[in-house]
């Protein structure tokens, strides 16, 4: 039990807390927008513990230079749903949530999520968030899934209950209810933002979805057709750089444009059986083995299971190293020891929540992929958030607005474009005036890559619920220790940022959002 717990705290302590980091910038209430003041203490929030939830502590944090004066209160839903609600001395009348990362069960005292809740306490919210019902410390990745209550809170219970029961708490202590809820999260966080859309219609007004694990089954199975491809041709990660520098040779410039960017990666034919330098004798780190190359085509291939596609095979364009020196699939699918954290996934999935049988012994070795995946329609329906189905959202003026990195190594960027495009099929091109997706070349999971992915997309969807104006093109950054290396127009898909011709290839004024050709 240690060793896993020790894995799944250097996983919280790698991707998940920084893709849950402020995407929020500086914001602010237009001039005149109403403001509200406590009308309770803040220790009185503690008696109204309940049947509903109960109030641990609620306590008065003084100002300071990282946040304004607020009360946090820490309360708890049975079984075990932990939140956290911050409320400003001056508050904005709008409550904010962000969601969690990987498995959750985070601690909500986190280095992270406790700069998440400050910067948006700078800005008036008040703010909430939540473990999902379970401590990662003590049931670290998917064990707490043996507990089929705690199972239903990750997957949708809690975020219903905590966004509930914060507008509660706020009403009591403002005497006045939240105007509007905005709910951000990546990763795992934009799953849940999707879940709340269609699940929870009426939680929130704006929902800032980046790049989610939507089709959580699907992407599972994914890894354990790539683990299994891997685990018979392992590839070292030294040579990523000889695969990535024949991916971008070939696929950079199927867009028009040579910037070190491919704009979509479903334009280029790249095979591995053609394009990879192959051994011609013994193995080196500029070479790849047959058997090598054929690990690769399984990555990029569908996945497919009694003749059918039951996933997308995984785009190129993360192979390369962003500008910490870091290629993207370093630690996600290929590293010189140990567990990568796409086996980690996935083998806790496998082990704790796809099967009724739960069998801590499984190996993701022993799926079968023409068998098996018949077999995960019920967790399905519990953990994904494929439902084309969001009139509900539409009707109450809700606004979603979803980002994906082209070159994410983690979860498939075809899975979201796919989900949208049958989101646009079911309820009509009309879908576009209350959800459109960004597509991000070159960018990683939830941030880095060799793409600009800085940007505020908080800022955009305020605006759009509240002002209805809809983003027509977002800018967005690559940085490098605080310094602009790039800049370009993220555009509504299928829209993509067509070079003016003239100009700098990194300057987003030399840009404009267009149709591809």
């Amino acid at each position: 039990m240690q060793s896993r717990r020790t894995i799944a705290l250097f996983l919280l302590s790698l991707p998940l807390i920084a893709q849950n980091e402020p995407y929020i910038g500086d914001w602010r209430a237009p001039a005149g927008d109403p403001v509200s003041s406590p009308r309770v203490p803040c220790a009185a929030l503690r008696s109204l513990t309940g049947y509903e939830f109960t109030i641990i502590t609620a306590v008065s944090v003084a100002a300071s230079a990282d946040a304004p004066a607020f009360c946090r209160a820490i309360g708890q839903v049975l079984p075990e749903i932990r939140f956290e609600l911050n409320l400003p001395a001056s508050w904005n009348r709008r409550l904010y949530m962000f969601g969690n990362g990987g498995y959750a069960g985070e601690d909500l005292e986190s280095s992270g999520r406790a700069r998440h809740r400050n910067r948006a306490l700078q800005m008036g919210f008040a703010v909430t968030s939540t473990n999902t019902g379970h401590d990662a410390r003590q049931e670290p990745l998917g064990t707490f899934a043996v507990n089929s209550q705690k199972l239903f809170d990750y997957a949708f219970r809690s975020l219903h209950i905590t966004a509930e029961t914060a507008k509660k708490l706020a009403a009591i202590y403002y005497g006045a209810a939240p105007t509007r809820s905005y709910f951000y999260g990546c990763s795992t966080g934009g799953r849940q933002g999707l879940i709340l859309a269609q699940r929870f219609p009426q939680d929130f007004d704006g929902i800032v979805v980046g790049m989610p694990v939507l089709d959580f089954t699907g992407t599972m199975v994914r890894y354990a057709a790539s683990i299994r491809a891997l685990e018979a041709a392992p590839i070292a990660p030294v040579k990523l750089k000889p695969l990535a520098d024949r991916v971008y040779a070939h696929c950079d410039p199927k867009d028009g444009l040579q910037d070190g960017l491919i704009d979509d990666p479903r334009r280029c034919d790249f095979k591995p059986s053609e394009h990879v330098p192959k051994c011609a004798g013994a193995e080196g780190p500029d070479c790849f083995t047959e058997a090598q190359i054929q690990a690769l085509t399984v990555i990029y291939s569908d996945v497919m299971s009694q003749g059918k596609r039951v996933f997308p095979g995984q785009p190129v364009g993360a192979e390369i190293a962003g500008p910490n020196g870091r290629p993207g699939w370093d630690r996600w699918l290929v590293q010189d020891a140990g567990k990568t954290i796409g086996l980690s996934f996935a083998e806790t999935f496998f082990r704790y929540m796809a099967f009724p049988e739960k069998n801590p012994d499984y190996q993701v070795s022993q799926f079968d992929l023409e068998k098996d995946p018949a077999r995960l329609g019920w967790i399905s329906q519990v953990l994904d958030a494929t439902d084309p189905e969001l009139a509900p959202f539409r009707d109450r003026g809700g606004k979603i607005l979803m980002y994906f990195g082209w070159a994410d190594p983690a979860l498939n960027p075809r899975m979201g474009v796919e989900y949208y495009e049958s989101v646009l099929r079911h309820m009509g091109p009309g879908a576009r005036d209350f959800f459109r997706l960004y597509m991000m070349p070159g960018v990683f999971h939830c941030g880095g890559g060799v793409g600009p992915a800085a940007f505020d997309p908080l800022d955009h969807v305020i605006r759009w619920v509240e002002q209805g104006a809809a983003p027509e093109s977002i800018h967005a950054s690559l940085l490098q220790e605080g310094k602009v290396l790039r800049t370009r127009p993220l555009c509504p898909y299928p829209h993509v940022a067509k070079y003016k011709g003239s100009g700098s290839v990194d300057d987003a004024a030399n840009f404009t959002c267009a149709s591809p050709e």
